[in-house]
């Protein structure tokens, strides 16, 4: 019998971003994330979590203060996190097509110019100043996953994707879309757990 080696995950740089918007205890997303954190921590990643649930931050209302603005204090070490991290995990719910008011507000505060991209000082497309970080997306949604994804073309996911992410520099971005949350059964429930430790486990 031949003898099968085990190749341990190199050790990662892991920010955990919990974005959904409700701290109640019960949301599937919060097991999502602590499951995923345990694996990870388990491996030998060191990760960090940020709960947007009780996050406190001042929305941005202008453009001037997107561009101009200082960020506020909670912002900036959100940032320095970011800076830290060389894989980032963002789990969400679909809310109305989309991710929650809560994630996006925290998108633009976190995103700013001079820190996730700086405008092109010729023609052409911005510097893109968060290159060399990975990022892992979980998305969940009381429809089925395989309708968002054929019907709804998964235009919001691919929105944060592209637009967002894509646009800071990240790169590889994937996502696991997780559908018919609200009637999941238990077998099901663990099944996804299971999953998204082995995820964490192996800093993906």
């Amino acid at each position: 019998m031949g003898i099968v080696s085990v190749v341990a995950p190199v050790p990662k740089k892991i920010l955990l971003i919990d974005g959904h918007p409700d701290p109640a205890p019960q949301r599937f997303d919060h097991a999502l994330a602590e499951g995923y954190r345990r694996a990870a921590v388990a491996a030998g990643h060191e990760v960090r979590v940020t709960q947007l649930a009780t996050l406190k931050f001042p929305w941005l209302r202008t453009s001037l203060d997107f561009h101009s603005g200082k960020p506020p204090v909670v912002i900036v070490q959100q940032q320095k996190l970011l800076s830290w991290a060389e894989h980032v995990v963002i789990i969400y719910p679909l809310w109305l097509g989309a991710m929650p008011a809560l994630l996006k507000a925290y998108m633009e505060q976190l995103l700013r110019p001079g820190f996730a991209f700086e405008a092109a000082k010729t023609k052409g497309f911005p510097k893109q100043l968060l290159q060399g970080r990975s990022v892992r997306i979980f998305v969940t949604m009381g429809m089925p996953s395989l309708f968002y994804t054929l019907v709804y073309r998964a235009h919001s996911l691919k929105s944060l994707e592209r637009n967002i992410l894509g646009a800071a520099g990240f790169k590889p971005i994937r996502a696991t879309v997780i559908g018919n949350i609200e009637g999941v059964s238990t077998t099901k429930r663990k099944a996804i757990l299971a999953d998204a430790a082995e995820l964490g486990a192996r800093g993906m």
